[in-house]
């Protein structure tokens, strides 16, 4: 068919406002010897270098390989990747080249890429904004920017009330925590999402549970530390509410534990982490399984986007998805020429080949940098950048 010929890796970035943790983001460049292109992207947060060096090291396996055998071409990597399965690194420079592939696929045949997961189940999907509480502290901080979003017509959002805190939570966080909610449900008609970061303790994690549940979130997500499954066992006894999780999960195999021990209600695994759209499909057949939903994380660039959105067409137990791109610096908006679009709180799918989307490649040229990420000692590169106060 085609071999993997050309391979191209844009580091890209600007300082931004609202997502400190994707002011780099990587983009990967892949052409075939009958030229076709296609993009990729992976993750970037506090390890920019370390993910572009591992692009190189995929690289070395994917060049010459038939564009069209994606998962022989997958096994392959996990064949020589020894730390496959716990290197976010490994999985994310992985995936990169894996969305890549499905890219050129969906343009040698003229199809978008979900035709290939088995079709479209719906044609707009529903999104909540994210990143759009910078500088947010006071529960009229959070309403005022809310009411902005629910007058361009966005129907849920997502955020983190906890400022500050790690580990424990003190009284007057939680008490700030609990108004801002209260706040945000009595005064607008938006679903809302709560982010925990993974940052609590138990102990702490199931008072913030306890103190917020009453106001019934669509979720609470990671409530607890990520590597700490006897505290998420805990707070599921002690909490009614739904929980979500699976950002950091890198793949399909590593979600069992949490669904067979009935330890969260929606996954959200990363598609430019987890191994690329087939593995991220396959994690949603598995938590289908379970009666589980699906809320893709999403939190990078537009071509994640795009690849996320072909997913969400076409999974049965698809609930919401992330949005950042009210947040977007302008550069991130223009980097797609055409493609998807926001239209009155939802993505409204491409039928364009391939990711659906045209690239700009004028972007790739104009905002090329290198090094590392912004570092601020004091407000750590995960959170919404002016709100750990």
């Amino acid at each position: 068919m085609g071999k993997i010929k050309e391979i191209e890796i844009y580091e890209l970035g600007e300082k931004e406002t609202a997502t400190p943790w994707s002011s780099t983001i990587l983009i990967l460049r892949l052409t075939t010897s009958d030229g076709y292109v296609g993009y990729g992207e992976a993750p970037t947060t506090l390890m920019t270098l370390p993910v572009y060096e591992q692009l190189k090291e995929v690289a070395r396996i994917f060049k010459n390989k038939e564009v069209t055998e994606i998962e022989k071409n997958v096994k392959e990597f996990y064949k020589h990747s020894f730390y496959l399965t716990v290197s976010m690194e490994s999985t994310s420079a992985l995936s990169a080249f894996e969305i890549a592939s499905w890219d050129i696929v969906g343009k040698m045949y003229s199809a978008p890429i979900y035709v290939f997961l088995g079709g479209k189940l719906r044609d707009k999907i529903k999104l909540y904004a994210n990143g759009w509480y910078s500088n947010c502290v006071k529960p009229e901080d959070f309403l005022e920017r809310a009411k902005e979003l629910e007058r361009k017509g966005y129907k849920a959002i997502k955020f983190d009330p906890f400022g500050n805190q790690f580990d424990n939570i003190d009284e007057i966080h939680l008490k700030n925590a609990e108004k801002i909610v209260e706040t945000l449900r009595d005064n607008t008609s938006l679903d809302f999402l709560i982010e925990f970061h993974g940052r609590f303790n138990a102990i702490s994690a199931i008072k913030a549970g306890k103190a917020l549940q009453k106001f019934n979130p669509l979720f609470m997500e990671e409530p607890v530390h990520p590597d700490q499954t006897e505290a998420l066992i805990k707070f599921r006894k002690n909490v009614n509410t739904r929980v979500a999780l699976g950002e950091r999960v890198l793949n399909k195999n590593l979600f069992l534990n949490y669904l067979k021990n009935d330890l969260v209600d929606v996954i959200q695994p990363d598609v430019t982490n987890v191994g690329g759209i087939l593995e991220a499909k396959y994690s949603a057949i598995l938590a289908d399984a379970f009666g589980v939903s699906v809320a893709y994380h999403n939190a990078f660039g537009p071509i994640q986007t795009a690849a996320t959105i072909q997913l969400d067409a076409n999974i049965s137990n698809f609930l919401i998805q992330e949005s950042f791109e009210n947040s977007w610096p302008q550069w991130k908006l223009e980097l797609i020429k055409r493609g998807y679009r926001i239209e009155d709180g939802y993505y409204i799918i491409s039928d364009l080949p391939g990711l659906g989307v045209e690239v700009n490649e004028k972007i790739l040229e104009e905002y090329k940098m290198t090094g590392m990420e912004n570092f601020d000692e004091n407000e750590p590169a995960w959170v919404v950048k002016g709100t750990f106060k």
